[in-house]
């Protein structure tokens, strides 16, 4: 069976690199939708105190001034994010790389607002949540034009076939690896821009983070991190399991198993868990030698 978008040369450079960027790939009418939703959600954030289940609040937040960090699950919160998520244009060069059976690991959309947009630091997603096997990726839609001023995406070349680092700190899960204690450099990343619409893929194994946004334009990216559906989480990891009919209903396209596959790949727990469990953000707050 032939690729239903990617090129031999495109595919051979994911394997290679651990990322790819497909510029423009999600119309424009598509993403005035998206802004719309986001929008809404903005303008639910007004009058709120704390962050919830559904917002994930920036520590410069008011009631008055809603900063919003993260829309949780955006796919469960609007139709838009749904459908987009199920669409060829997410779901071909998925499919394209790890295969025609994929199951929702989860969605998250993040938002760096203009001149104060959250920095992410340096982390494996593989970190959060291995898996039997690391056919897994995210894939990035890039719902603003992202350059080098405004935080974009940041990738370390080929990291993905490499070792998964330590992600503690103060003898916690902390979910962020320190580049100085690990001799790595940030000058060696590569960096993701491209116009709105584009989307990147990176694989679960990839070292990337992103700094925080100092221009006068906002950055907001969603996030679709998506499995082979012969991909289980190991017992131990941040991935909800509450049986296979639950687990089942993420099925994006394909089949679902009963018989995981499994790979040699390495394998650090997310363990002992924090003593405070939020997003990403919240969890790297224990990093006491930070990257940004």
């Amino acid at each position: 069976m032939g690729r239903e978008v990617l090129s031999e040369e495109q595919v051979r450079f994911y394997e290679d690199n651990g990322y790819l960027l497909l510029e423009e790939r999600v119309p424009a009418e598509e993403l005035e939708r998206l802004h719309g939703e986001i929008a809404r959600f903005v303008r639910e954030a007004r009058g709120m105190t704390a962050s919830d289940e559904r917002l994930d609040l920036e520590d410069s937040h008011t009631p008055e001034n809603p900063r919003v960090r993260r829309i949780k699950l955006p796919h469960k919160l609007s139709p838009a994010f749904a459908e987009l998520m199920r669409s060829d244009w997410i779901l071909a060069p998925v499919r394209d790389l790890i295969g025609p059976d994929l199951r929702l690991h989860t969605s998250k959309l993040n938002m760096k607002s203009a001149g104060y947009g959250a920095a992410v630091e340096w982390h494996q997603d593989w970190a959060f949540y291995p898996h039997t096997n690391d056919d897994i990726l995210a894939v990035g839609v890039i719902l603003d034009d992202m350059a080098e001023e405004n935080g974009p995406l940041m990738v370390f070349p080929g990291s993905h076939k490499g070792p998964v680092y330590d992600h503690h700190a103060g003898g916690y899960f902390a979910g962020a690896v320190s580049l100085a204690a690990n001799g790595l450099h940030a000058g060696d990343a590569a960096t993701l821009t491209g116009p709105a619409g584009s989307i990147s893929l990176h694989h679960v194994r990839a070292l990337h983070g992103s700094a925080p946004n100092r221009s006068a334009r906002d950055r907001r990216m969603l996030f679709y991190e998506i499995t082979s559906a012969d991909a289980f989480p190991i017992q131990g990891s941040m991935s909800a399991f509450e049986g296979l009919e639950e687990y089942d209903s993420r099925l994006l396209c394909g089949e679902g198993t009963i018989r995981p596959r499994l790979t040699a790949v390495p394998v650090r727990l997310p363990q002992p868990q924090p003593p405070t469990v939020g997003s990403i953000y919240e969890i790297q707050k224990a990093m006491t030698a930070r990257n940004f």
